[in-house]
């Protein structure tokens, strides 16, 4: 079967948001509503981090980077020593940043949100929003969608019938391309759709159904244009040039040559060296190889499977590497392509004959780390590769052998608010994918601290450290006191019993004690 939202690369982010953050959302109209909005949508606000630790995606633009981080979008243009993030006054708490993409000045993003449906919370397009002066203001654009008379849609001398998509569940855009100044979005339930008028206006644009694997308006077409097929579930874009791009779907890789008119499909079966999987949820073209990379997962077929799919020529063939891991980005140094993929990221300079992944990710000077494996975005600048995880951004400035040079990362956490307060995150957590966060204060002096974790009957699970000197910055064995500018500590937890077994989900509180004055709790949700 195809992979459930949970699984896409794209969309677990938006399911984590949607179970911690509290939401009520009003239904929108469709996309011909059209609205500027100064001032009030958007605030920026610089901080020394992003506004969150999911990074979703990354996009490096000469000397600026756009990092969609938690719920929001943030942006740098030194290398990371300053940031500025763009909070949602009127609805980002109920809509989360989805994707960017930026060209000629003009920064777009694409939105999605949380419906309660019949007592269930579903997941919707949120629409989307540009910005033409850096940010200072936004327009915003409703989630793009058909009227219920638009039955038939004209491709060349066919009218072809089609079933419209008129609502926001399930229609959310995942990916957006700038074109030859056409904006291109792939949305799922929503299919493939463009617009020449700064978004005023959407075509939907016709793929060849799942039945066949080439269309062009010339020939004589006899099908319907519906979300039912596989091949009109859109999930990525990826540009060559004007003319010539692909779009990845939960059919397949689709390709045009004649700027999205006609089409030809590559999917497991119709090659004989073909993608290893159909549910295409991210594609990236390397112009300096001329390669195309694909995240093929395993959808429907059972000869498919998880893999990096790339080719050189075109489409026309493919080569399969990183078997079984499930990719959920790509980025280019050159010629050498890094993956992220779930259980690590993972680099290649000879097209995918051999991979190295990174050591240990700290940053020394800051006593942080990566703790995740999950990694989900990729991208380099001149000398520095950005590294985005599920719980972490991360800037190598390599110098000389690849991987080799000082990691820096970037972790958004709130102030505490008094000296004697803590607080974990993330929170809930997964410890087979991350370890937890315990952030507290030794009150600006050092002291030795001892945590503990209990269950929710109080019965002791976990020493994580005991009589251990912390405070003043000292970095020592698993702490992580950092550079979070508000005198911090912070101490992790794997999520593991004494025993060294995972504990079961549920409920857990710790304890941390010092050698002088109170100590301080907290409650940490594990789920796995």
């Amino acid at each position: 079967m195809i992979p459930s939202l949970l699984e896409s690369c794209t969309s677990f982010r938006l399911l984590l948001l949607i179970i911690i953050i509290s939401i009520k959302v009003t239904a929108q109209p469709f996309a011909s509503a059209f609205r500027l909005d100064k001032n009030e949508l958007l605030k920026k606000n610089s901080d020394s981090s992003p506004q969150g630790n999911y990074i979703g995606s990354i996009l490096t633009v000469g000397d600026t980077v756009f990092v969609v981080a938690g719920s929001g979008l943030s942006r740098t243009t030194d290398r990371g020593n300053s940031w500025t993030n763009f909070f949602n006054l009127t609805s980002l708490d109920i809509e989360s940043v989805q994707t960017v993409a930026y060209s000629n000045g003009v920064i777009w993003t694409s939105f999605v949100k949380s419906i309660e449906k019949f007592g269930v919370m579903q997941t919707a397009g949120g629409g989307l929003k540009y910005s033409t002066d850096k940010g200072a203001n936004w327009i915003s654009i409703d989630q793009p969608s058909d009227m219920l008379s638009d039955t038939v849609i004209l491709y060349g001398k066919n009218n072809l019938p089609a079933v419209p998509v008129h609502t926001d569940i399930e229609n959310l855009t995942y990916d957006i391309a700038i074109i030859n100044n056409v904006i291109w979005i792939a949305s799922w339930g929503g299919g493939l759709r463009k617009s020449s008028d700064m978004g005023k206006s959407w075509q939907r644009v016709v793929l060849p159904p799942d039945n066949l694997d080439m269309i062009s308006p010339e020939e004589k077409l006899d099908f319907t244009v519906a979300s039912q097929n596989l091949n009109y579930r859109a999930f990525s874009i990826a540009a060559v040039d004007s003319l010539t791009f692909y779009v990845g779907t939960a059919g397949g890789v689709n390709k045009t040559t004649d700027g999205g008119i006609s089409w030809r499909k590559f999917n497991h079966l119709n090659q004989s060296n073909p993608i290893s999987g159909n549910f295409v949820n991210c594609l990236k073209y390397n112009p300096v190889t001329n390669t195309l990379y694909a995240s093929s997962w395993k959808a429907t077929g059972s000869t498919e499977f998880y893999a990096v799919s790339f080719s050189s020529n075109g489409g026309e063939s493919w080569t399969t590497v990183l078997e079984g891991e499930r990719p959920t980005g790509f980025g280019f140094k050159g010629e050498d392509v890094i993956v992220t993929t779930e259980n690590g990221a993972f680099r290649s300079s000879n097209m995918g004959k051999s991979w190295l992944s990174p050591d240990k990710i700290i940053d020394r000077q800051a006593g942080l780390s990566i703790t995740t494996n999950y990694f989900t975005c990729a991208a380099s600048q001149k000398d520095d590769i950005w590294l985005g995880s599920k719980f972490g951004l991360a800037r190598l400035s390599e110098t000389g052998a690849m991987w080799n040079g000082p990691w820096k990362i970037f972790m958004a956490s709130q102030p505490l608010p008094s000296k004697n307060s803590s607080y974990a995150f993330p929170n809930p957590f997964h410890p087979d994918e991350t370890k937890v966060n315990i952030k507290y204060s030794t009150g600006g002096r050092r002291a030795n601290v001892t945590i503990r974790i209990f269950d929710f009957g109080m019965n002791l699970v976990r020493t994580v450290i005991q009589n251990e000197e912390r405070g003043n910055f000292v970095t020592t064995g698993n702490s992580q006191e950092n550079s979070l500018q508000d005198d911090s500590v912070i101490d992790l937890w794997d999520g593991k019993n004494e025993r060294g077994d995972f504990v079961p989900n549920g409920v857990y509180f710790y304890k941390i004690d010092f050698d002088q004055g109170e100590p301080t709790f907290g409650k940490i949700m594990v789920l796995m």
